[in-house]
């Protein structure tokens, strides 16, 4: 196989090994594997194959809504991996960049297309400031990103809630007073048109943010230097690069992603922040998503689709008989088989090797 085919038919083999995977799974507890792929594709669809209502654009409202934020996060660690790092704080950076959405929606008034791209900036802004505090550890005393940035997801925890209880004001202690319309992503036409789902214009800075992720790693100088920093950072500092500079950079960008996230959820899934109890798993779904789709954008959101439609097919799947754990056995097994990876490609490649030395047959000689 091709470096470039790899990367298509690799990830495939580990998805359909995963969903294997939750196929047994539903086998041996006796349930119903045909339930489990009629939620799916109601998820995706909103066709019911079952027999019910023939169509409800509602699920495929949901299953956008659950795909956006994973995708940002997705965008996130492999804008980190790209440049050689091995981020885990997506999850507290979203956190803080909900906050930042938070706050800007209260305390700024403006019509509502400058109160929108203010309230995203705001989020992108403290989610990249997040993300500098391991870039600058890394770079200058090198302590790893990987710890420093897990640890942060806590504080992001603690911080968010804290400002939700003690500075924006939370008479219920749960949420804060709801924004102001001009502050919100939500659209009365796109829930009519998906009978009242939570379906609104957060999609757009998702695609923008697949286009810039692209053009940036790919097309630009800058994307360069960042790559050639992950590939090999003694060669890129030799050959002038600004290789601290890069690597704090880099997490910026990557955490800006997910501050982007926390306020596509805070101002388009909800119109309030939120006290959050635990970690909602955003950050580290988006890794899963980043790993299935080998760190480029196209791949990126086709797999954010993928877990995006086992993360709405759950409660379909409980309306079938079928845990809805199962759908996260099947991304676990899914992130599983994309680890194992380098033993797939061996398999592949012995059955290549006999293929090619197996003996010719008379007809097919020259």
């Amino acid at each position: 196989m091709t470096k470039r085919s790899e990367k298509l038919v690799l990830p495939i083999i580990s998805i359909v090994l995963g969903f294997l995977v939750g196929t047994i799974i539903i086998i041996a507890t006796g349930r119903s594997v045909s339930g489990m792929f009629i939620a799916l594709f109601k998820s995706f669809t909103g066709i019911d194959l079952s027999g019910g209502q023939a169509f409800n654009p509602r699920y495929i409202g949901e299953f956008v809504v659950q795909t956006m934020p994973i995708i940002l996060t997705g965008l996130s660690f492999a804008f980190a991996a790209r440049t050689g790092l091995f981020c885990i704080g997506a999850e507290g950076q979203l956190m803080v960049g909900s906050a930042a959405a938070s706050a800007a929606a209260l305390y700024i008034s403006a019509p509502a297309y400058i109160h929108v791209p203010l309230v995203l900036l705001s989020a992108m802004l403290a989610g990249a400031l997040w993300g500098a505090i391991p870039g600058f550890l890394k770079a200058y005393f090198n302590v790893p990103e990987v710890t420093v940035s897990i640890m942060l997801n806590y504080v992001g925890l603690y911080l968010n809630n804290f400002m939700v209880l003690n500075v924006f004001g939370s008479a219920d202690r749960i949420k804060t007073a709801f924004f102001p319309q001009s502050a919100l992503l939500e659209s009365p036409f796109l829930e009519s048109i998906t009978r009242n789902s939570r379906l609104n214009w957060g999609f757009i800075p998702v695609i923008l943010m697949l286009f810039l992720f692209s053009f940036i790693i790919n097309k630009t100088t800058f994307g360069f230097s960042l790559r050639a920093v992950g590939y090999n950072k003694e060669a890129a500092r030799y050959a002038g690069m600004k290789v601290r500079r890069n690597i704090v950079v880099s997490l910026m960008i990557a955490g800006a992603f997910s501050g982007l996230a926390g306020a596509v959820i805070t101002t388009g899934t909800f119109n309030f922040g939120r006290v959050i109890a635990a970690s909602e798993g955003y950050g580290f779904d988006g890794i899963a998503v980043a790993l299935v789709g080998s760190n480029e954008a196209i791949g990126i959101l086709l797999a954010g689709m993928l877990f995006g439609m086992l993360k709405a097919a759950q409660p379909l799947m409980q309306v079938q008989g079928i845990p809805r754990e199962i759908a996260g056995i099947i991304q676990a097994a899914i992130v599983l088989f994309v680890a194992m990876q380098q033993g797939i490609k061996m398999i592949i490649g012995k059955f290549e090797k006999r293929k090619a030395s197996a003996p010719v047959a008379e007809g097919e000689r020259v």
